[in-house]
């Protein structure tokens, strides 16, 4: 079921409708695609970013802080004229440090030679305390209601100065407040704390592997945000009574599961947030279990819409009926086999590092040639390419695990691996048997 992009959004179904007599669960993908004119039409809204950076004592030396700082003004840099923005020093505490009077100060020239001299006098020094740094960017981003507030989040190191149950706490109260992207520099970070936030937050995780590299990454991130006009879509996904959603992932450009985000709304209608959307493509894996019909039965499975705050601006319909023709049943959509291999992709990536860390190499090896199977075969270079930093692969193909690897390179992989191929448009629709 196509929904063609009428208001500058298109929902696409990639499914098999027929299913096996007696069989209750069906898989779909939607793909839900936003238009450039639908991201320029976006009513204008206040923009608000927000420079968190670490500055523990760890950030010393020659070349993190220096570099942090610098990457602070390529970020000033290339924001737009009339911004709001505001700069929070993260050690154990959080010090908003520019402005220091308001909630924030709006971009120009003064205002950009005012923060400079900021960042000028800021020096690294004491612990590291994430959760304290969302508090206070949440309180910025408070005093700016109804506006698009997005962060930048920079640490070197592990957020040892307070529980993780703070942190966590820190992260449910700012959801829905900003966006965060998060970046690690360097090797001594934890993935998971910032890959929780930055996933909670509807934002990215990536490693910075030297500093140099810093101000190049933050530029990027700011334009990115730049592009992003819309400030929320949601998914709203009705099934018949007697279904229910098992599970409604994202799939591509990354996985991420949203099934715990669901909000009900109504008997049998639940919504999924996705976040602040410029002109964008992103695939949603969803497995539906319904009661089964008899052969020859037809149901609406589910009907998909997408929406902002008003009516729905396009919808998909997710269809299954029952056959005892194994020829119309067998076949599996091309989308749905696809993810589900990139899907396991990931989790084996994760469970082969688990495996490396806790000293299992034999299950770390089994993990890691099964992912490297996994990313020939649906043709994800980028993660075939990674994990070649922590395996060697013989002429056969037999994976054996390095005896040394770069930090470096295990936290790439680690924070990278839930990135997917995209299905190829061709093969949208396709079925194999």
């Amino acid at each position: 079921m196509n929904s063609p992009a009428e208001n500058g959004v298109s929902v696409d179904v990639d499914q098999n409708e027929f299913l096996a007599e007696g069989t209750r669960t069906m898989d779909a993908v939607v793909t839900v695609q936003t238009s450039d004119e639908l991201a320029v039409a976006a009513p204008p809204q206040q923009r608000v970013e927000i420079l968190i950076i670490d500055c523990s004592g760890s950030m010393g030396g020659r070349e993190k802080f220096p570099n942090a700082r610098t990457a602070t003004l390529a970020a000033l840099d290339v924001m737009p004229d009339g911004t709001h923005f505001a700069i929070v020093k993260g050690t154990d505490t959080a010090t908003v440090v520019y402005p220091t009077q308001g909630a924030s100060a709006v971009a120009n020239r003064e205002s950009r030679a005012a923060a400079r001299r900021a960042l000028d006098k800021l020096k690294p020094d004491g612990g590291t305390a994430i959760g304290t740094w969302l508090g206070v960017s949440r309180m910025i981003a408070q005093k700016h209601p109804g506006a698009m507030v997005h962060a930048i989040l920079l640490t070197d190191g592990k957020n040892e100065h307070e529980t993780a149950e703070r942190l966590a706490e820190e992260i449910r109260a700012s959801e829905g407040l900003f966006t965060c992207d998060c970046r690690g520099v360097g090797s001594d970070w934890e993935p998971e704390e910032l890959r929780a936030i930055a996933s909670a937050l509807h934002g990215t995780v990536d490693i910075v592997k030297t500093a140099d590299l810093l101000a190049k990454d933050f530029a990027a991130m700011m334009e990115s945000s730049m592009e992003k006009t819309i400030p929320e879509l949601k998914l709203r996904v009705w099934t018949p009574v007697g279904a229910r959603i098992v599970f409604l992932k994202q799939v591509a450009p990354a996985i991420e599961n949203l099934t715990a985000r669901r909000v009900e709304t109504a008997p049998q209608i639940g919504e999924y947030p996705l976040g602040a959307w410029g002109a964008d493509e992103r695939d949603y894996h969803i497995k539906i279990d319904i009661d089964p019909l008899a052969p020859g039965g037809k149901k609406l499975a589910a009907r998909i819409s997408v929406f902002t705050d008003a009516d729905p601006l396009a919808q998909g319909l997710v269809k299954a009926e029952w056959t005892t023709d194994t020829d119309l049943s067998a076949p599996i959509s091309r989308g749905v086999a696809h993810y589900t291999g990139q899907a396991e992709l990931a989790q084996v990536v994760q469970e082969g590092l688990a495996a490396r860390k806790a000293g299992d190499n034999a299950t770390a090896t089994q993990k890691l040639q099964r992912a490297m199977h996994l990313a020939h075969e649906s043709g994800n270079d980028n993660t075939a390419k990674l994990l070649r930093g922590v395996v060697d692969v013989d002429d056969a193909g037999t994976v054996r695990l390095r005896a040394h690897v770069d930090p470096s390179d295990e936290i790439a992989l680690n924070v990278r691996s839930s990135k997917t191929a995209r299905v190829r448009p061709e093969d949208r629709g396709k079925g194999d048997a």
